[in-house]
């Protein structure tokens, strides 16, 4: 049985990095019998915040579920995969949360299964520069790769909570994020906000020139997550057995970065070469792969961050985190 096909970008066929190193089970039982389940997973092997995918490939765990996943390679950004889960050209993909909600809100037809970490998103300001906090970026200007981008919504969120309009009080510059760093040396920017590992290299590329004042593992984000898992609505309503499948071999994959980080990085290297290995384990550490909440869990945190984006006017004021959680989280132990 093949149990997963590899990114088109990266050789249909790879094989399997070594020996399934299954470190945890799931509470779902043992794999399902029958024919595996045929599952289109939109991803783009970018994003290291989604380790736990090719994790689940390369160590067995889409196997393990009787899952058969073919990964479909999309280059653009994540309302690119969200429209493709509700037009039926992908079943499955993971992404940023922050970056889910609004389109949800919107109307799009997908249902989320489960968190996958915390942490992953980070905003720097000069060593030297009067930004030691983020109360001091009030009339400062904040360099994002995207205006709309998960940065951007989560750091207006902690300006929020600091007593700061997002809107008004700071200005947001859009630069390729390879010249975030550029921009902020150069004076045009007073901070910059990024998603790892972009985000975590930058850090290291400034030697000491610049520091961390916030992360999305701040405050009361330190407990919530930064990625989820999302399934087209109608196979959910179709196969709720092949999405539970898949979100515990997802789950379990989670649970494999969080505890062998050197080796999910080893695996992860794959899809992205011009990264150390040691780099992107460090970048893994610095995150919470431990943390997957599910069902009702998972609609607390909707609900937390719904009201969030409310407050800092991405969300409509006339929205109900409550009602939005319900709607678009299921539960796969139901």
């Amino acid at each position: 049985m093949q149990a997963a096909r590899a990114l088109p970008a990266f050789g249909r066929g790879l094989a399997p990095l070594g020996d399934p190193l299954i470190c945890r089970t799931s509470d779902s039982g043992e794999q399902a019998k029958g024919p595996p389940r045929h599952i289109r997973f939109a991803y783009n092997g970018t994003g290291i915040c989604t380790a736990a995918v090719p994790v689940a490939l390369h160590r067995g765990y889409f196997a393990r579920y009787n899952i058969d996943v073919e990964f479909l390679q999309l280059a653009g950004n994540t309302d690119q995969m969200l429209q493709a889960l509700a037009t039926d050209k992908a079943d499955a993909g993971s992404s940023m949360l922050l970056n889910w909600l609004k389109p949800l809100e919107q109307g799009i037809d997908v249902k989320l299964t489960t968190g996958l970490h915390g942490g992953c998103t980070r905003l720097f300001a000069a060593k030297e520069s009067s930004v030691k906090d983020i109360k001091s970026l009030k009339g400062k200007t904040i360099g994002v790769s995207s205006i709309s981008g998960p940065p951007r919504n989560f750091f207006a969120i902690l300006l929020s909570d600091n007593g700061l309009d997002p809107q008004t009080d700071v200005q947001w510059r859009e630069f390729p994020a390879d010249l975030l760093l550029v921009a902020l040396q150069r004076g045009e920017v007073d901070a910059i906000a990024d998603s790892d590992p972009n985000a975590w290299l930058t850090e290291r590329r400034g030697n000491g020139s610049i520091v961390e004042i916030a992360s999305n593992l701040s405050g009361d984000y330190a407990d919530l997550s930064c990625c989820t898992l999302g399934v087209r609505s109608s196979l959910w309503a179709a196969d709720p057995a092949a999405v539970a499948a898949l979100t515990h071999a997802i789950r379990d994959a989670a649970h494999h970065v969080a505890e062998q980080p050197d080796d999910a990085a080893e695996v992860f290297s794959k899809y992205t070469p011009k990264v150390a290995v040691a780099d992107l384990a460090a970048v893994l550490r610095s995150h919470t792969h431990s943390h997957h909440p599910a069902g009702e869990a998972l609609r607390r945190e909707v609900v937390k961050i719904t009201g969030d984006l409310k407050r800092a006017s991405i969300i409509k004021p006339g929205t109900d985190p409550v009602k939005l959680a319900r709607r678009v989280v299921v539960d796969i132990a139901a």
